[in-house]
């Protein structure tokens, strides 16, 4: 669905740079609302239930976001934009569901020592599959735009009637419920459990300002960087593919690049050292903010396809190591509903940040707006050098390993 979603967004729904930034804060939006609340019934109840019940939401989101040319045909009353609003919506409801409770099945079931090479392996086989993904959107992109948000949807439905027959949870401890207690009292002891979590360990309390900032870039990078390539830089004239074929090709090169970078990185990162993590975050952080610059001052394709490469990498590195990290400092009876919080951080710096970026866009141009989304990223750059540097003198980090053993 998203290799070709600017070809849908931009030339057949005829949707403007602040419309498209609009799109991703009403979808971060409606996660910064329902994923607390969806967090905490993954904690509570189970999270087997919470990530079927996200995979119907989705199906069901998706075919509605790839029929909109047809719905709009039929109403006159809703404009194709608001329709694109109302899919984000069961989009970002769908995904709360999932977000959160997802990792903290897996962990629950392999164990943490696990957990680890699974992501980062997990990981591997999910770029592998992209390369599948990107062959389809390209083939039904260019019979219809809309298509792969159809077939999409089919196939995340087809995925929650897969889970609901097969999935298991052997390992799922659910929050302890005082006698008596109703459903809301018990949501709100699992609450307030995450939130205890998270302030006993000043790290959380950082990475949570780290996923706000992180949040309000990413939000203005991931919705206009086809745009600027699109309407800004331009596809080489002695290559007349369509936009989708291009789009396919590059995503092709991306993946391939990611997979390498994910192998290597699988088999020589020692990801139970955190001071390892942290530097690795730090760099990978410099490396994003360059790139972005980088993309957004091109002077031709090849430019800034090498930045778009670079960035997919860092995504794809940034992820897995980010989830091992965090997992190893949440307790499991909590886990989905600190997670979702840190979704919820994240989904607050989208929210705030992407209008800004959009409108950046819309006033002067899409350059502008993506050197504000790499502005966006530089307090990270602070968060993390503070934590290396009180990791060198046993400041927080010394507080959090002393409270882990015990002492």
């Amino acid at each position: 669905m998203f290799t070709t979603y600017s070809v849908y967004y931009i030339t057949a729904l005829g949707l403007d740079p602040l419309q498209l930034v609009f799109v991703g804060t009403v979808l971060e939006l409606t996660v910064l609302v329902f994923e607390g609340v969806t967090g905490v019934v993954a904690d509570t109840y189970s999270r087997r239930r919470s990530i079927i019940a996200g995979m119907f939401i989705l199906g069901f989101g998706f075919i509605l976001e790839g029929s909109i040319l047809g719905l709009a045909s039929l109403s006159s009353v809703i404009s194709l934009f608001v329709w694109v609003l109302i899919a984000q919506f069961f989009y970002g409801f769908g995904h709360t569901f999932i977000s959160g409770a997802d990792t903290a099945w897996i962990v629950d079931e392999v164990g943490e020592e696990h957990a680890g090479k699974l992501f980062m392996r997990a990981k591997s086989m999910s770029l592998l599959a992209t390369l599948a993904g990107i062959a389809l959107s390209v083939g039904l992109s260019a019979l219809a735009p809309n298509l792969p948000y159809l077939i999409g949807g089919a196939m995340y439905a087809g995925l929650g009637v897969y889970l609901l027959l097969f999935m298991k949870e052997t390992n799922f401890v659910p929050a302890e419920r005082a006698e008596g207690s109703s459903h809301l009292q018990s949501m709100k002891s699992t609450w307030l459990s995450g939130m205890r979590t998270v302030r006993r360990q000043p790290v959380l309390l950082m990475v949570l300002v780290v996923t706000v900032f992180s949040g309000a870039a990413s939000e203005g990078y991931d919705r206009l960087w086809q745009a600027h390539l699109i309407d800004g830089i331009g596809f080489p004239p002695y290559a007349s593919f369509p936009m989708g074929v291009w789009f396919g090709i590059i995503a092709v090169i991306s993946t391939f690049v990611s997979l390498l970078t994910v192998h290597f990185a699988e088999k020589r990162l020692d990801m139970s050292n955190e001071r390892v993590v942290f530097l690795g975050m730090l760099i990978l952080t410099g490396a994003r903010i360059a790139a972005i610059v980088s993309f957004a001052f091109a002077p031709n394709f090849g430019w800034a396809l090498c930045s778009v490469l670079v960035l997919g990498v860092i995504g794809a590195l940034s992820g897995p190591i980010f989830d091992t990290w965090l997992n190893l400092n949440i307790e499991s009876k909590s886990r989905a509903t600190v997670l979702s919080m840190m979704s919820q951080s994240d989904a607050l710096g989208q929210t705030a940040g992407g209008p800004l970026v959009g409108w950046v866009g819309s006033r002067h141009s899409l350059r502008a707006s993506l050197v504000v989304a790499a502005a966006l990223l530089t307090p990270i750059l602070g968060v993390f050098g503070t934590v290396l540097r009180r990791r060198k003198g046993g400041g927080v980090f010394g507080t959090v390993l002393r409270r882990r053993k015990g002492g």
